[in-house]
């Protein structure tokens, strides 16, 4: 792979647009896997969302990307309350999201796999003026994808799909995006392009809100930090002082 390339900035003139969660409560049976929780991803800005495993980290996301709904609490896109609001009506306002478990169309190729995210949330008539084409080029060219565009992603190694489905994210020209755990599977050289990819977009503008395991890359990536354990948030704000906090220490096991 060649080296990293500028990232692709959220369309021209598209304003900033924050992520907010306001009192997020979801329920399993009688148990609240995320029990009232607040949190911001601010625009120009890389937000970590740590914790251990059954923290509540992915059920959150869930919530905020639209694939399960809160019981109680808000979710805000933009100012505009999308808490009812299904997936695909998100997509179209801006939010893309990556997931733990990778998912690509095996038979597709690589480059066709990409373009899906260009075209989900335009209309027929962009669709038909060609910048679908524009967009799935560029996303494939950030990740270094070009030698294995016309390749069916089914063949690809693990670390390559991960970059598929980051491109495909990308492809859409999102102003939020979601990311779960996006360096699992990839090695030292990707891992490097990705810091690059998502700390250029950041510095374009978007807000990036993932999750990670790794506190190095959160130590490295993110500007702020949310720690949950058991459902709740127990420290938020600048990404040294949440990592040297005792109860994250704790929770966290670091």
């Amino acid at each position: 792979m060649t080296g990293p390339r500028r990232a692709v900035a959220p369309s021209a003139g598209v304003p900033a647009t924050r992520l907010t969660a306001r009192g997020v409560v979801r329920r399993y049976g009688g148990i609240e896997a995320v029990a009232g929780v607040d949190l911001v991803a601010e625009p120009g800005r890389v937000t970590a969302l740590i914790g251990p495993n059954g923290a509540g980290k992915s059920t959150l996301f869930d919530c905020l990307a639209g694939t399960a709904r809160p019981d109680a609490g808000r979710v805000l896109l933009g100012g505009r309350d999308v808490t009812r609001l299904p997936v695909h009506r998100r997509v179209r306002l801006g939010l893309a999201r990556t997931f733990q478990q990778i998912a690509v169309f095996p038979t597709l190729s690589v480059a066709d796999n990409v373009r899906v995210g260009a075209e989900q949330q335009r209309s027929g008539a962009e669709r038909r003026s060609g910048a679908a084409d524009g967009r799935t080029a560029r996303a494939l060219a950030v990740f270094g994808l070009g030698p294995v565009a016309a390749e069916p992603a089914g063949g690809q190694p693990t670390g390559l799909l991960r970059l598929v489905e980051l491109a495909r994210a990308l492809a859409g020209e999102p102003r939020v995006l979601l990311l779960d755990e996006p360096a699992a599977g990839l090695d030292s050289a990707q891992t490097t392009r990705l810091l690059t990819v998502l700390r250029g977009l950041a510095d374009d503008g978007m807000a990036l809100l993932l999750v990670e395991h790794d506190p190095d890359l959160v130590a490295e990536l993110a500007d702020t930090v949310y720690a949950m354990a058991d459902g709740r948030m127990v420290a938020a704000g600048p990404t040294a002082a949440v990592l040297a906090d005792p109860r994250v220490v704790r929770a966290w096991g670091r």
